[in-house]
């Protein structure tokens, strides 16, 4: 006789390939369904998401005090807050990904033969896509819509600290499919907070899941990474370098710091690192730590940047590597671009990294020898966004380099075949 975790994990088995199998038949329906149609259902849940604040919030604030019970720290609990702005965010978002052009039958190239054949490389759906998240319930909404948008059925696995926000959020979108016509297990979110399920979608729902995209901390990448049979977008933490040259105008530099390590500390392109050209430090170091501390925010310091400032922490190994996700930032001194270029190469999780020089040699050098997935001259790292880079939302930022590199939005949710046409050609 099966015991009862024998028999739990056979409910979510059943229940898991159930959703497989839904997702699809509707992946199907999607890859030939009209821009109009989707274009209607992303309008419908937006609307949805603007007509349901209260809904959503009543749920997010169940979340919240229970979040605040597991003693959730003050990062995950800014993840998981909702507010009135941040869900008409959230619908605006969607908003944007329904203007997006859609990417469905888009002919990336043509050529012709000799032999006259005609070749056209055209952009497809990818099928099925499991997407994995914790906390943040805005990605109920940014990643069904992306991937409606791309013609891709979704299977959403949200964190259970996000659980009854997520699924007042889903329903806003069920609700926005209904309107469309279209299949309503076209944006599925797993019912239940059994951790069982993830290992299901990890093994790819009898073949029903084409790539898999996890949002979260290290210990949840690392487990699909490790675990799925299924091709997976990766998206590590967040360890963002900013580099301040010799040649940055201090001013320009200070407000770049303050708004890319405080103004959201809980999102993954916030910084956790500043390098500092030793070769001006006294010029630059003062100023810009000052400026950090007076907003509260907590400063560890290498020797040499203590030296200069003696009444901060001091900087172990381990700050290097870590992502704080708070207000907290490590500052070291470098000898120049090519001391800030090791620096970045040894501890980047190659995400998002940033240089303020007014040099055109030390930028162009940054540029080309550093190799995460977004790199910034005289920008906050903040933009590292799929919204702020004119992609309505994203995903994620992979920072693997196959197939979708830097933010996920609906063009990188795509694949692509090839249509060849002739008149008759033989090969002979």
């Amino acid at each position: 006789m099966l015991d009862k975790t024998e028999n739990t994990l056979k409910d979510v088995t059943a229940l898991m390939n159930e959703m497989g199998e839904k997702a699809a038949a509707a992946a199907h329906v999607l890859a030939t369904a009209s821009t109009e149609r989707k274009h209607a259902a992303l309008v419908g849940a937006a609307e949805a998401l603007r007509n349901n604040i209260d809904t959503i919030l009543q749920a997010n604030a169940i979340d919240m005090a229970n979040g605040t019970k597991q003693g959730l720290s003050k990062a995950m609990l800014d993840r998981l807050n909702l507010t009135e702005e941040r869900i008409l965010d959230m619908a605006n978002a969607v908003s944007a990904i329904a203007e997006l052009p859609d990417p469905v039958g888009e002919v990336m190239a043509n050529w012709d033969r000799p032999n006259g054949l005609n070749i056209s490389r055209v952009r497809t759906p990818l099928g099925v896509i499991g997407v994995i998240y914790e906390s943040r319930p805005n990605v109920t909404a940014d990643a069904g819509s992306l991937c409606l948008q791309a013609g891709n059925a979704v299977i959403l696995r949200g964190g259970s600290d996000s659980f009854n926000s997520s699924r007042a959020i889903h329903e806003c979108m069920v609700a926005g499919l209904k309107a469309a016509n279209l299949p309503e297990n076209a944006i599925q979110l797993v019912p239940t907070t059994d951790r069982a399920a993830v290992g299901e979608m990890l093994k790819g729902l009898n073949g029903k899941i084409d790539v898999i995209v996890p949002r979260g901390g290290r210990g949840l990448v690392e487990r699909v990474q490790s675990d799925a049979r299924v091709p997976v977008f990766a998206h590590l933490e967040g360890l963002v370098h900013v580099y301040v040259d010799k040649s940055a105008d201090l001013d320009m530099a200070a407000n770049i710091i303050i708004d890319a390590k405080l103004r959201r500390t809980g999102i993954c392109g916030a910084a956790e690192t500043l390098l500092i050209d030793k070769n001006d430090a006294e010029r630059l170091a003062k100023p810009l730590i000052a400026a950090l501390t007076e907003k509260g925010c907590e400063v560890r310091g290498d020797a040499a940047v203590q030296a200069l400032v003696p009444n901060i922490e001091s900087a172990v190994e381990e700050d290097w590597s870590t992502e704080y996700l708070d207000s907290i930032i490590t500052v070291g001194l470098v000898d120049g671009i090519s001391g800030a270029i090791a620096h970045i190469n040894r501890w980047s999780s190659n995400h998002t990294e940033a240089v303020i020089a007014e040099d055109a040699e030390v930028v162009e050098c940054f540029m080309n020898e550093i190799d995460s997935a977004i790199l910034m001259h005289n920008a906050s790292t903040q933009f590292a966004d799929g919204g702020e880079f004119g992609m309505g939302a994203e995903i994620g930022i992979a920072t693997g380099k196959m197939h979708a590199r830097g933010p996920v939005g609906v063009e990188q949710l795509t694949s692509f075949k090839y249509v060849v046409r002739g008149n008759g050609q033989i090969r002979g």
